[in-house]
């Protein structure tokens, strides 16, 4: 008759084994019929019912045995209280012979269950307590219940009054609870006993449902002198599901420390746990109802009923609800007179409600379900405190006491029992959401919320363990490794916004949350936290409705600030630390050393941990050459033994206050706050040290942090170095250090000397040093890289390592080359090079070159072009440095000069060719061609000045100055428009004048070769003209204009020695003239000057030479000087050679007008030489005057 169909499509599917060593039902375990999930419509009334059988351990269904007319179920049958094939282990329970829950009995469910609590189920609880809440208005006996809320999840277990106050009758206990309720409820209590009448029913039932499972029909009576003992005290104090309460806190240590410990009768002894959604609500249950095969359907549940007792509402409503609980479809009853069956009879359960003398409305039960959840929802707020549903017999008041307030205000805030199985509770759902915390961030509220209640409610010397790992949890929920980035518009903390209440609102006082008419209380019952005046109350429907609607979750706290967010990841790890130090404190009574026992090596594991062999080694020796070890010595000073849960805790603490210290030195470091920043850095070093003397399995990932944290350190000492007139500030900051900081410190120092990085980490005031310091920490940084393949795993960290020893080695190199650039201007000109300076030269020179080697190892072509034209720069002080040797007067350009020039040429062509194009970076490829073409133009100058006559003849000299200002053309743009083409048209006018002169020069002192005279005679005018129009295109440089038409007049007036005739004297004499006329911009330029100057108020110690920046008075005075004295030359050689002109040829008028020009502008002019006394203005403004008229009477037109 057993048929075991499957649950239909509301079994769970195979696979999705449930938590804690539970199982699920396997194909023919199955209990429950097929039609799971359909709505049922019960009395008229539609109310949905929807089981699922999470659980079972109840074996295949027996079909129940239908008992003879006339059985007497006052014998006890053969097989009473035994085991039975046909029962399995669970024989006893399934029959019913207790249904007394054990008080704890909703922990063991929640515990099997974790992945429903605190989300998806509103209740856990025993069928008994659901019932029992369901029935309150039509019931008069007492209701006494336990409420704990576990995220939105209501845990309910029966709170046995009189056994609570029977045990505290032998402990004192509980005491001040038997106080409270002597004092408020019920002043006379004594222990109330059961009655006969109720072991009677109790004994006849349970020998009912063991006739029931006897397969052969007729059960056989056994006499009643082979009646176990058991029977009729089954329920009594002291059975086996009597003493199920523990006393506070005495439990041995291994199992107070244990989550999972059963040590507190917390198991799940329930035959079957059903996920029973019943309208919205969704409910944890555990049930030992018997269910049997048989009947119209393939379950059915069996009562026993008396025939002289009609059944009532009560007894109505409880066989409802267990067949809806338990999705059972059918009732059969078995009647009986005094023990002696009568008849059966088969109900569907449907059709209880409508069942004469029970008749009751499901409407009305879904409503007292719904406001009974809304209002303990709405009431029971606090997480980890322990509430109390209490109802008097025969009393309409419905009482709700939070027992954790009232126990706090006695002596030893511990007496609660069930504060350790809900801090358990609590950390182990947080636990459980933290595994699955990166799939949904918008619990991270929830799960800081129970781990912080989880910690109020534990005492910390009795539970270090699990205080520590709640601690290093709340630390993780805080994302520190994402120093950079800001809270984003879908951060955690804003996810669950709507739904969420702040840690303030988490803690209403009592007073202030009694929503449901607590003001109008007597006095008497102001400890109560909420009131239900009247059980009719909770028939009304939606009473409590909108509060039902309510969902507390706590709001994750929103850190805008970095610091902040550390500062709270800190106290945690703080926290944690002292957890674990104080228990080492009390346990330093090491057990001794078990022969049997192998001790644990530092690298037995090696093999099989998944660490590179040579890696443990690596680091050895790094930290070694670092200080970080003390000889030998990887053990802790404190004494923890590794492998110890206060090992591996402390490990991950100390990991995670690192990591912390680290990412506030970043945020300090954006701020600027260099000080702060170092000593962030130096703590998270520190932290760093420890772990490395206390780990004995370094892991690659630990490793790449601390190379993290010396790159780090070496920007801010970097920073320091370029922030010195600060220095005063930083170190004050440095040197600060909270409370909280000098507590986690003295948590290292327990283990280490945390010295192993002390080198990086001071704050010097020697520039040299702290650069230096940065440039190892870098070193550091990259030597921890080089183990194993973390180089390969983190390419974008090693890159950044790489560029930052290359750009420190570059600020290194330029600093040792200033210093011997300040040594060099020092020295007495005519001294030798010191050694002092060749020394700075070979520093600087290695470290540029070092830099160079790790920008090119990353392909970086603009920072190593950028060092390349650094070591350019030191080659030209290098040759700078040599220039001064010797007597001034008979300097000559040395062929060190020429050497080290060549060499920075050398490295400016490197840089050019690392960069390729002018594409890969404009501005580095523009600023390079600058420095080589000043380069060029500075070697062809001091030849040309301190030409090397004694070693090289002047033929090769001039070619090689002209060939290196070619050169220094070449690379001098004077096109592109930028800041710098102004500087590149002075450059290349200066060049082309320079080349002009050296020209004009070598045609004066040039005899023979007419070819080469002419050439040079071209190249001349070639480049003067050049210098003219580039010249003329600047607006400060009219002094220079000037200078190069006072040449090109000069080097006329040196053609024109050396003409014949008067002809082509004169055409000569006509352009040199034109030359004259065109320096009027150039006068222009200087009047504008001058009228400047005059505007500006000058001060009385302004003298004329340095009264304007931009205009040298004195070189001007002395040009002006030179070219009135030349143009009155121009003017007499004019007039003199066209009057003899004039004699020979009368009839050329443009010659006599010319003629006549001339003489008038000479005479003007010598008139305004004579007067001493004019001033610049006036003069240059006279001069202005006459080259118009010069321009207009036609005497520069050229013929």
């Amino acid at each position: 008759m057993g048929d075991s169909k499957e649950a239909g499509a509301d079994t769970p599917p195979a696979g999705a084994a449930a938590q804690e060593g539970r199982s699920l039902l396997s194909q023919g375990e199955s209990e429950e019929p097929s039609a799971q999930g359909a709505a049922l419509f019960l009395g008229g009334n539609e109310v949905k019912s929807r089981a699922v059988v999470k659980y079972s351990s109840a074996p295949p269904r027996t079909a129940f045995a239908r008992l003879e007319e006339k059985t007497d179920l006052k014998l006890p049958p053969a097989n009473w209280l035994r085991e039975s094939a046909k029962l399995g282990p669970a024989g006893t329970t399934i029959l019913g012979n207790s249904k007394k829950s054990k008080p704890f009995s909703s922990f063991g469910m929640a515990y099997d269950f974790i992945d429903s609590v605190g989300n998806d189920v509103d209740v856990v609880s025993d069928s008994e307590n659901i019932k029992k809440l369901l029935k309150i208005p039509y019931s008069k006996s007492h209701v006494s219940m336990a409420v704990h809320r576990v995220g939105r999840t209501l845990l309910l277990d029966e709170l046995d009054i009189q056994e609570l106050f029977m045990r505290s009758s032998q402990t004192g206990d509980w005491t001040w609870l038997k106080e409270f309720y002597q004092r408020l409820i019920d002043q006379k209590w004594q222990r109330k006993k059961k009655s006969k009448e109720h072991w009677y029913q109790k004994a006849i039932l349970s020998k009912f449902l063991y006739y029931s499972i006897n397969g052969d029909g007729a059960a056989q009576p056994v006499s009643s002198a082979a009646e176990p003992p058991a029977a009729s005290s089954s329920d009594e104090p002291g059975a086996s599901n009597g003493a199920s309460w523990p006393a506070p806190f005495e439990m041995p240590s291994p199992v107070s420390e244990d989550p999972s410990a059963s040590g507190q009768g917390l198991k799940n002894d329930f035959v079957r746990n059903i996920l029973w959604t019943f309208e919205d609500i969704h409910m944890l249950v555990g049930s030992n109802m018997p269910i049997f095969g048989g009947g119209r359907y393939p379950a059915v549940s069996l009562r026993l009923r008396d025939n002289n007792k009609p059944i009532n509402v009560l007894t109505g409503i409880d066989y409802w609800l267990d067949n809806l609980i338990c999705n059972v479809p059918e009732l059969v009853m078995c009647f009986h007179v005094n023990g002696i069956v009568q008849k059966y009879e088969m109900i569907k359960t449907e059709e209880i409600p409508n069942l004469e003398n029970s008749n009751f409305s499901t409407k009305v039960i879904k409503d007292i379900a719904q406001n009974i959840l809304s209002f303990l929802k709405s009431n029971c707020t606090k997480e980890g405190h322990t509430y109390w549903l209490f109802k008097a017999s025969g009393s309409d008041i419905v009482k709700l006491y939070d027992l954790t307030t009232l126990c706090e205000e006695t002596e030893d805030k511990y007496q609660n029992p069930f504060t350790m199985p809900v801090a358990i509770l609590l950390y182990k759902v947080a636990c459980n959401m933290m595994m699955k915390k990166n799939q949904n961030k918008k619990h991270y509220g929830t799960i800081r919320t129970l781990l912080l209640n989880c910690v109020k409610l534990l005492d910390k010397s009795r539970h270090p363990q699990i205080i520590a790992s709640a601690n290093y949890m709340l630390s993780e929920l805080f994302q520190l490794d994402e120093p950079k980035k800001e809270e984003s518009p879908e951060s955690p903390s804003n996810e669950n916004s709507d739904e969420s209440y702040s840690e303030e609102e988490e803690m209403p006082d009592s007073d202030e949350n009694g929503s449901y008419g607590t003001s109008s209380d007597p006095p008497e019952d102001n400890k109560a936290v909420a009131i239900i005046k009247s059980v009719g109350e909770l028939s009304v429907p939606e009473k409590y409705k909108s509060i039902h609607q309510i969902r507390p979750s706590c709001a994750f706290p929103v850190c805008h600030d970095t610091e902040e967010r550390c500062r709270l990841v800190l106290s945690y790890v703080l926290e944690g630390l002292k957890s674990v130090d104080g228990s080492i404190k009390k346990e330093s009574d090491l057990p001794a050393a078990d022969p049997s026992t192998p001790i644990p090596l530092k690298y037995e594991d090696e093999s099989t941990r998944g660490v590179p062999e040579g890696l443990e080694k690596q680091m050895a020796l790094f930290l070694d050459k670092m200080g970080s070890l003390q000889k030998g010595n990887y053990s802790s000073q404190s004494g923890m033994i590794p492998g110890s849960w206060q090992h591996k805790m402390k490990l991950q603490l100390i990991l995670k206050s690192s990591k912390a210290y680290y990412v506030l030195s970043d945020a300090a470091m954006s701020l600027q706050k260099y000080g702060r920043a170092l000593r962030y850095i130096k703590l998270a070093l520190q932290s760093h040290d420890t772990y490395c003397c206390l780990c004995t399995n370094m892991l690659s990932e630990v490793l790449l942090f601390l190379s993290q944290y010396l790159t780090l350190c070496g920007d801010i000492q970097l920073m320091l170095a370029q922030n010195a007139n600060n220095r005063a500030a930083h170190l004050e900051e440095f040197n600060y250090q909270t409370k909280e900081d000098q507590e986690i410190l003295h948590s290292l120092h327990r283990e280490s000397s945390c010295q192993g990085f002390a080198w990086a980490t001071d704050l010097s005031t020697d520039l040299e040093s702290q650069l230096s310091v940065s440039c190892k920490c870098y070193e550091a940084a990259n030597e921890i890289l080089q183990f194993s393949d973390l180089k390969s795993q983190n390419p974008e960290h090693y890159v950044q390592v790489l560029k930052r020893m290359g750009n420190i080695r570059n600020e290194i190199g330029v600093f040792y080359m200033n210093q011997a650039a300040a040594l060099q201007s020092e020295r007495v000109v005519s001294k030798n090079v010191s050694a002092a300076e060749q020394q700075l030269w070979k520093k600087s020179f290695s470290c540029f070159e070092k830099g160079i080697h790790n920008f090119e190892s990353i392909d970086d072509a603009t920072n190593t072009a950028l060092l390349l034209c650094n070591t350019g720069r030191l080659m030209r002080i290098c040759a700078q440095a040599h220039c001064g040797a010797g007597d001034e007067f008979k300097r000559e350009f040395s062929p060190e000069e020429g050497l080290y020039y060549n060499k920075a040429v050398d490295y400016y062509l490197k840089a050019l060719m690392s960069l390729g194009s002018r594409d890969m970076h404009p501005a580095v490829w523009d600023s390079v061609n600058w420095e080589l073409s000043t380069t060029y133009f500075t070697m062809a100058t001091l030849q040309q000045d301190y030409a090397p006559l004694s070693r090289k003849a002047q033929e090769q000299i001039e070619k090689e100055v002209s060939e290196a200002m070619m050169k220094s053309l070449k690379y001098c743009d004077v096109d592109s428009v930028s800041a710098r083409q102004p500087l590149c048209q002075y450059r290349a006018a200066t060049i082309h004048h320079r080349l002009a002169s050296m020209y004009h020069s070598c045609l004066r002192n040039q005899v023979g070769d007419e070819h080469l005279r002419k050439q040079h005679r071209v190249l001349a005018d070639l480049h003067y003209s050049k210098a003219v129009k580039l010249f003329q295109l600047l607006k400060d440089a009219p002094c220079e204009l000037l200078r190069v038409q006072l040449e090109r007049v000069a080097f006329a007036e040196f053609q024109m020695t050396s003409q014949n005739s008067n002809v082509g004297k004169l055409k000569t004499l006509s352009g040199a003239l034109d030359t004259m006329v065109r320096t009027k911009h150039a006068f222009q330029l200087i009047r504008k000057e001058l009228v400047e100057e005059l505007g500006q108020p000058k001060s009385d110690e302004a003298t004329a030479a340095d009264s304007s920046p931009g205009l040298n008075r004195e070189e001007v005075t002395k040009l002006l000087s030179i070219f009135e004295s030349r143009l009155s030359f121009l003017l007499l050689q004019s007039v003199k050679l066209l009057s003899s002109t004039k004699k020979k040829m009368s009839n050329n008028n443009e010659e006599d007008v010319t003629l006549t020009t001339n003489k008038q502008i000479y005479s003007q002019l010598l008139r305004a030489t004579a007067n001493r006394n004019a001033g610049l203005l006036e003069r240059t403004d006279v001069l202005i005057h006459l080259l118009d008229q010069l321009a207009q009477g036609g005497g520069s037109a050229a013929p």
